[in-house]
């Protein structure tokens, strides 16, 4: 069956429908990781946006559970250049195809990927409508697709209720956050996400307690803290700092998550609450977004983001450049940024943009990429142990 993509700008794109036949508008975003495609459509920062992945080939590993970030698919919809039908990998539990139809995911297969990324890149991400009906009318179409915005979608992908994550010796060898991952039709059609504490297989650990506010956490970041004896509480977005403040925990971890941050108001006027304290505070993406805002800086939107597991940033203290993995369509404004609140920590190689924080006299650092990584490059890993050390009360000037 055919499928068009038709973009605000008029361009239209044709090729076959994949995935369920469901007409959607959405944010149209490219994403340059070669692998990791599950964790892509599994990333609740996508929530909102219809994500081209760059890669000529997709789908050829399949879909292996165990990999999911969250227990659904979160895109309003997928397109590639070639979708592989017939996975070839012992641990794939079923195909693309498969998945994007379990999600509600509709798709386009057979667009020329390259032509629709240099779109992007040289005019800006713009908006998209996805459709089978070949008898569109563009006249009614592009009003539409030019007032189309994501909203407050952070309120769609956060957890509904709070939940623990107990430390573990390895997650990857217990294997009990990938046993959450396995899909539940319930959980997925009442839009829950967490991973349940009953899935969680629980060591006696005595690690540092740490407080993660999910605005669309990916998975792997409560695994990153209990991998090193962290107890993760994970709390709904929009829960008040007085209840997290009164768990007493160790730290607070500030999740990634989708849309602009300054749609985010309430959020921000709990976190101008959490960084009041001397409570240690580390971020991510979103979370690092949301900081700034709670500490007077600006944000601004890019002109076609950075999605992909192959974006270089240099950390400003000794020079060193890792290559991150990245998803965000905004950044903060370091022009004017005043030394007494904060000042940069890592900016982009390519572009100069910033990349991470550290507050000035507080225990807050944050950064713009994801050292959770999946998919992507382990490198910045070693941010979770900076966090450990700042809870410990060392290197509390990171």
């Amino acid at each position: 069956m055919k499928a068009f993509l038709i973009l605000e700008d008029g361009t239209v794109f044709e090729g076959t429908h994949i995935g369920v036949q469901k007409e959607v508008v959405s944010e149209i975003v490219f994403n340059t990781s070669m692998a990791g495609y599950l964790e892509v459509l599994t990333d609740p920062s996508y929530a909102g946006q219809a994500v081209c992945m760059t890669y000529p080939l997709i789908g050829n590993y399949g879909i292996c559970r165990e990999d999911m970030e969250s227990l659904r698919a979160w895109p309003d919809a997928f397109l590639v250049r070639e979708l592989s039908r017939v996975p070839s990998n012992f641990r794939s539990d079923c195909s693309i195809q498969e998945f994007l139809e379990e999600n509600d995911v509709p798709g386009i297969a057979g667009i020329d990927t390259r032509a629709l990324t240099r779109i992007l890149r040289e005019k800006g991400t713009m908006n998209g409508m996805i459709t089978t009906n070949q008898d569109y009318d563009l006249t009614g179409i592009l009003p539409v697709l030019k007032a189309y915005t994501t909203g407050n979608v952070v309120e769609r992908v956060t957890c509904r209720e709070k939940y623990v994550v107990k430390p573990a010796e390895s997650l990857a060898e217990n294997g009990p956050l990938s046993g959450a991952a396995r899909f539940d039709r319930k959980a997925y059609e009442s839009g829950a996400r967490e991973i349940r504490p009953s899935l969680v297989r629980e060591l006696n650990g005595t690690g540092l307690r740490v407080a993660l506010m999910d605005f669309g956490a990916k998975k792997n970041i409560a695994r990153s803290l209990a991998e090193r004896g962290c107890e993760v509480t994970v709390f709904p977005a929009f829960t008040p700092a007085e209840e997290v403040i009164a768990m007493g925990p160790d730290g607070i971890m500030l999740s990634n998550g989708p849309g602009d941050p300054k749609e985010c108001t309430a959020i921000i006027e709990e976190i101008k609450k959490l960084c009041a304290t001397d409570i240690p505070v580390f971020a991510i993406c979103l979370g690092h977004q949301l900081t700034a805002l709670a500490h007077g800086c600006d944000t601004h939107k890019l002109k076609y983001g950075h999605r992909g597991g192959n974006h270089p940033v240099k950390d400003l203290a000794d020079g060193r450049v890792y290559i991150s993995s990245q998803n965000h369509g905004y950044v903060v404004d370091t022009d004017g940024l005043d030394p007494k609140v904060a000042v940069p920590a890592f900016i982009n190689v390519n572009d100069g943009t910033n990349e991470g924080l550290s507050y000035t006299g507080k225990k807050i650092f944050t950064v713009q990429y994801h050292p959770e990584a999946c998919p992507g490059p382990q490198d910045s890993r070693y941010l979770f142990d900076r966090f450990i050390d700042m809870m410990k009360g060392e290197n509390c000037n990171a």
